[in-house]
C-alpha cells in the first residue's frame, strides 16, 4: 500500500493533452443540443466512452509502448471518473463499485462499437448508440451520430500514432 505512493506516475502530458482533447470534442454543444444525446452525467460519460472508444480504434497494437500509452489514457479516465463521483457526492464506499460498472459498461462499448466498425454494418452501429446512448429516448436521431462516428474514426486513421502519442490528438465535428 505505503509503496504505491512512490510508485511512478503514467501521467504525462501528452496522455493529459490527449484526454483533454477527448473530453473537449465529447462536450461539443451539437450532441446535446441537434443530436439528443440527454445531457446528463451519463450522457456525458456516454460522450466521453464514444470518443475514448475511437481513440483507441486508432491505437491498436501489438507494440508495447502504444498499449502503454492507451492504457495511461484509459487510467486517466477512471480517475477523472472517480474524482467527479466524488465531487457528485458518492460516498466512497460505493465508489469502486460504480467505477468497475463503468468500467465493464465502456468495455462492452468499446468491444461493440469495433465489431459494429470493423464490419462496416451501420445498422449494428445504429443499434449499439440506440442501446448505449439513446436508450431513453423515443427517436433519436441515431444515423447523425453513427455517421459522425464513422467519419471521426477516418479523421483519426489520418493522424499518426507517433503525433497522437506525443499528444498532439485532433478531433473534428461533423455535423452534416
Amino acid at each position: 500500500m505505503i509503496l504505491s505512493l512512490f510508485k511512478k506516475s503514467s501521467d504525462s502530458a501528452p496522455v493529459y493533452a490527449v484526454y483533454n482533447a477527448i473530453v473537449a470534442q465529447s462536450r461539443q454543444p451539437v450532441f446535446y443540443a441537434e443530436w439528443g444525446v440527454p445531457d446528463t452525467v451519463t450522457g456525458r460519460f456516454d460522450m466521453i466512452s464514444l470518443h475514448m472508444a475511437l481513440v483507441f480504434r486508432r491505437l491498436r497494437s501489438d507494440d508495447q509502448a502504444i498499449k502503454d500509452f492507451s492504457q495511461a489514457v484509459f487510467d486517466l479516465f477512471f480517475k477523472d471518473m472517480d474524482r467527479s463521483l466524488r465531487e457528485m457526492g458518492v460516498g466512497d464506499l460505493s465508489i469502486s463499485k460504480r467505477i468497475q460498472k463503468m468500467g465493464n459498461l465502456f468495455f462492452g462499448l468499446l468491444a461493440a462499437v469495433n465489431a459494429a466498425m470493423d464490419s462496416r454494418n451501420m445498422q449494428a452501429l445504429d443499434d449499439v448508440l440506440s442501446r448505449n446512448v439513446y436508450a431513453e429516448i423515443e427517436n433519436p436521431p441515431v444515423r447523425k451520430l453513427s455517421q459522425y462516428m464513422v467519419e471521426q474514426s477516418e479523421f483519426l486513421g489520418g493522424q499518426t500514432i507517433d503525433a497522437i502519442m506525443a499528444g498532439n490528438l485532433s478531433m473534428e465535428i461533423q455535423t452534416s
